[in-house]
């Protein structure tokens, strides 16, 4: 790829001149960040291979060990709308006078940063001597909220630390770079762990990187890259910028939702205990909504009007599907390898390699969507991925990195670029909450079929539940299909203003102040599209 040219004056990503730091000093700060991106990729990919173990330790069916990688996945996707969603695009890095009222814009990004990953630590050492269902989702949930503290805070910290936009590039795509290498290297680490150790083990390493690396943090991230953008703001007057509200309804609804689908498979799907979480979890997500309307834009998690702006709402649709996909396939060919099978668990890990190989080759493919419409590509990668009955699994792993690698570049362009932050939370949160969701589906329909015909040592329930991934994705192909309006394809991108119906006056405030930036950030967002393929 050619270099990316120096961004002119308004772009610039630092606001204040930063005293030289020499490069040994970049170089290990880097590494600083690159270590905590690594961990939070690897919380998840790590513990797949280890499922079987936590069931027969834990006494809990597949169903219920669902809840150890939901846990984390439904409280860092919620909670990364309000930790810091602008520091998830170049665009949004550079010198924006959008106000975002997230939590590295309003406190120290290093404490921030700091505290994300020392609580990872801490809280792994417990899950670690942990045995109970309940402590260990527990344990788990507080993991994800520290996991989200970590990202956000790490770019705002990165993109101070190399401040020329060509190092910048080339150090956001080794921190990218770092969490598919997690995502590859979790599954074969966590299976030696395992297999010659304990589960145990998996926790613990991940405290044995994060605790010294928040603890040299202390001393080496500089204090003049660590002041926060709205430092004028004290007290209550911080949390009140943030829609912890808005959030707090979001995260029960779903993991009311989730605890109704899975225990609807044990308790049944009629009985009260299953219908009160399920319908109170709708009513709170309309609330939710609805409380996203009553607030002021600049502090909402999701802007309402994010929605109307063309094909988005189909991409974020779009963008629960891939690692939903890849999560449901790990969970169950896991447990169908080493229970059934009797695989042990680095065989089982080494099966699953070709899936993170052939998903970082597929994530090179980000060009063709300058010459292809999304539209097609993507539909491509949703058929690719209807035969589930490939014998080596080759074409739904292509097709799954496929979707995710061009929904990605397309819901960028659907949006703004100065909301380029803000959408970069809300598709991460869409694949965080898709993977969620899904598991829960997945898990539920296999056990339910499991009780009645075959039970666990047959295929019946895992071949209903891929039934049930085949309809979403003839499902998702008719929308896609459908709605996706092929008219903005490769054209600049909207604007603030372009959004007529947007009466709120901070709206207009920020329309007013961002606009003349506009069109400097639509080139920035096309240089950082080919930093967002790799699968972070």
């Amino acid at each position: 790829m050619s270099p990316v040219p120096p961004p002119s004056p308004p772009a610039t990503l630092v606001e204040e001149p930063l005293k030289r730091l020499s490069f040994a000093r970049k170089l290990t700060l880097l590494l600083m960040f690159c270590f905590a991106q690594f961990l939070d990729s690897f919380n998840n990919s790590a513990l797949f291979p280890a499922i079987p173990a936590l069931e027969n330790s834990m006494g809990i069916t597949q169903s219920q060990s669902a809840w150890i990688i939901s846990a984390f996945q439904l409280t860092f996707a919620s909670f990364l709308l309000i930790v810091c969603p602008i520091v998830f695009s170049l665009a949004t890095l550079s010198n924006s006078r959008w106000k975002s009222g997230r939590i590295s814009d309003v406190y120290n990004p290093k404490i921030t940063f700091i505290s994300g990953v020392f609580s990872l630590g801490i809280l792994s050492v417990g899950a670690g001597f942990v045995d109970n269902k309940i402590v260990i989702i527990m344990l788990r949930s507080f993991m994800g909220i520290a996991a989200a503290m970590t990202i956000p805070s790490a770019l705002t910290l990165l993109v101070r630390v190399f401040p020329d936009p060509l190092e910048q590039a080339r150090a956001i795509g080794m921190f990218g770079g770092c969490g598919a290498t997690a995502n590859v290297l979790g599954l074969f680490i966590g299976a030696v762990l395992d297999q010659y150790a304990s589960y145990h083990w998996v926790f613990w390493f991940v405290a044995i990187i994060a605790i010294p690396v928040a603890t040299a943090c202390i001393f080496i991230i500089p204090p003049e890259i660590a002041k926060s953008k709205d430092e004028s703001v004290t007290g209550g007057a911080k949390w009140k910028s943030l829609d912890l509200i808005g959030i707090s309804i979001l995260t029960v609804a779903l993991i009311l939702f989730i605890y109704a689908v899975t225990s609807g498979s044990t308790d049944g799907w009629t009985t009260a205990g299953v219908l009160a979480p399920l319908i109170i979890s709708i009513l709170l997500t309309v609330g939710f909504f609805y409380w996203e309307t009553r607030i002021p834009i600049d502090k909402a998690a999701i802007p309402p009007r994010t929605w109307f702006y063309s094909n988005f709402t189909v991409l974020f649709a779009m963008a629960l599907l891939p690692f939903f996909w890849w999560s449901a396939i790990f969970v169950v060919f896991t447990t169908l390898w080493q229970d059934v099978f009797g695989w042990t668990a680095i065989s089982t890990a080494i099966h699953m390699f070709p899936i993170g190989v052939v998903a970082i080759a597929i994530s090179f493919t980000g060009a063709l969507s300058r010459v292809f419409s999304p539209k097609w590509i993507i539909l491509t990668g949703v058929s690719l991925g209807r035969d589930r009955h490939c014998s080596d699994g080759s074409w739904w792993r292509a097709g799954a990195m496929m979707i995710y690698t061009h929904t990605n570049i397309a819901i960028f362009q659907a949006a703004p670029a100065s909301m380029a932050g803000t959408v970069g939370a809300i598709f991460n949160g869409a694949l965080e909450f898709g993977s969620a969701i899904g598991i829960a589906a997945f898990t539920s329909i296999e056990t339910s079929v499991e009780t009645i015909h075959g039970g666990p040592d047959g295929y019946y329930g895992r071949a209903t539940a891929f039934w049930f991934l085949l309809a979403l994705v003839c499902l998702e192909i008719l929308s896609m299909a459908y709605f996706y309006r092929r008219g903005t394809d490769h054209g600049p991108q909207p604007t603030l203003d372009g959004y007529g119906n947007d009466n709120n006056d901070a709206a207009r405030g920020s329309v007013e102040k961002t606009t003349e930036s506009d069109d400097v950030k639509n080139d920035a967002v096309t240089k950082m599209e080919e930093l967002n393929k790799s699968p972070v």
